[in-house]
């Protein structure tokens, strides 16, 4: 198999990578790609014009970021959920509840934000992320607590990294705006991921 490089949010793997044209991901960087007009300006003016156009209203790095963002939110759901089933340890468990809910509500937002940019996301985990979780799964008891929180760890620490280096990047005010917003809930999930680490040890 092929192998690509992505940025993952939950699992800091380097990325075992698939080319296969089912990935979800890849369709939603496609469909942006073919949406994409970079001739124009970016401001809010032109976005009427945009979607009459079928062209987004985001640049593609910015578009890029937020697939990227959508997908890893999806897995953050997932693997909060098997947290939950799976985890012996309450503090895992809640900390699963947590992401749970602030990505569900963090994705319910990124959609209506990319619905108004015309930009594609993705519907469903990309296939490396789903092939992590797979695996994630087949662990147990403390072995899935450690597994999980290290993930979350150095997932997270990651995920800050990129979202701090979309807000000063991005060209969209609104994407800007939204990554600011999510940015310290980040950040708080980081420290308590160290938290819960330090005290699995």
């Amino acid at each position: 198999m092929k192998k690509r490089a992505i940025v993952f949010l939950a699992l800091p793997f380097v990325f075992a990578c698939n080319n296969s044209s089912n990935d979800s991901v890849q369709k939603a960087d496609s469909a942006n790609e073919s949406k994409s007009d970079t001739s124009t300006s970016m401001n809010t003016t032109d976005t009427t014009n945009k979607m009459s156009t079928g062209t987004m209203s985001v640049d593609n790095s910015t578009s890029e970021f937020m697939t990227k963002v959508a997908d890893v939110g999806m897995t953050e759901v997932k693997l909060g959920q098997m947290a939950q089933d799976k985890g012996v340890n309450q503090r895992v468990k809640d900390f699963g509840a947590m992401m749970v809910k602030d990505h569900t509500a963090a994705g319910d937002e990124l959609k209506s934000m990319a619905r108004q940019k015309n930009v594609t996301l993705p519907e469903t985990m990309s296939n490396d992320h789903q092939k992590k979780a797979d695996d994630l799964n087949k662990k147990a008891g403390k072995d899935f607590d450690k597994a999980y929180i290290k993930a979350m760890v150095d997932g997270h620490q990651s995920t800050v990294n990129d979202f701090e280096k979309a807000s000063k990047d991005t060209k969209d005010a609104d994407v800007k705006a939204w990554v600011d917003k999510i940015l310290p809930t980040l950040k708080m999930h980081l420290d308590s991921a160290k938290a819960i680490q330090k005290a699995l040890k």
